[in-house]
């Protein structure tokens, strides 16, 4: 019975370790994730096939590093500033803005981030974080998550076939590389924390 009832216990995550549970520094967090995912969107770096924007990686960091609600808080703060037109999301002015450019054809990815990072979240609660293999797991089911949905929202309108071609082939590379270096990032930071104290 008591184990049953521990491991249903969340683990703490990394930001509640390091800020704990006020609100204002809860807020903060919010606000300083929406900022990085506006960032890693804009910035590319080159990469074959095609250039490789951080983003991912950072939705997958964050959902980690938050935990499940507050990493939801920070996407869905994230999507609404987008959906109100401010050109937080990649290609954006150029591409459009708001809910048109939600709607197009990256919706299923942006829609793929606040799964991601609720799954994530909840990983980390069950200590996924601390070790780097099930941290790559973890990393892995993200990525798969993001790109799966934004390939299920190119189908409807491409066909399964043309949207795995244009929505996943292309980003296979960048992926690989994401995941392997997000995967490092939690328990690299819960060592260093242990070292600290």
């Amino acid at each position: 019975m008591t184990r049953s009832v521990t491991a249903a216990v969340a683990l703490p995550t990394l930001s509640t370790a390091l800020v704990g549970d006020r609100g204002l520094a809860r807020a903060t967090l919010v606000i300083a994730g929406a900022l990085m995912l506006t960032v890693s969107a804009k910035v590319q770096i080159p990469l074959w096939p095609v250039p490789m924007t951080m983003q991912t990686f950072v939705v997958l960091v964050i959902g980690m590093a938050y935990g499940t609600r507050l990493g939801m808080a920070t996407v869905v703060a994230y999507l609404l500033v987008g959906a109100l037109g401010l050109p937080v999301f990649a290609g954006t002015p150029e591409k459009g803005v708001g809910l048109p450019y939600m709607l197009g054809p990256t919706g299923g990815y942006l829609l793929g981030f606040l799964i991601a990072a609720a799954l994530l979240g909840k990983l980390a609660e069950k200590g996924w974080d601390r070790g780097w293999l099930k941290s790559l797991g973890a990393m892995t089911l993200g990525h798969v998550l993001i790109l799966g949905c934004g390939v299920l929202w190119l189908s409807a309108s491409l066909g399964v076939e043309r949207a795995v071609a244009l929505g996943l082939t292309p980003f296979i590379v960048a992926t690989v590389f994401k995941t392997a270096m997000a995967a490092v990032v939690l328990p690299t930071a819960w060592k260093a924390i242990a070292r600290w104290r």
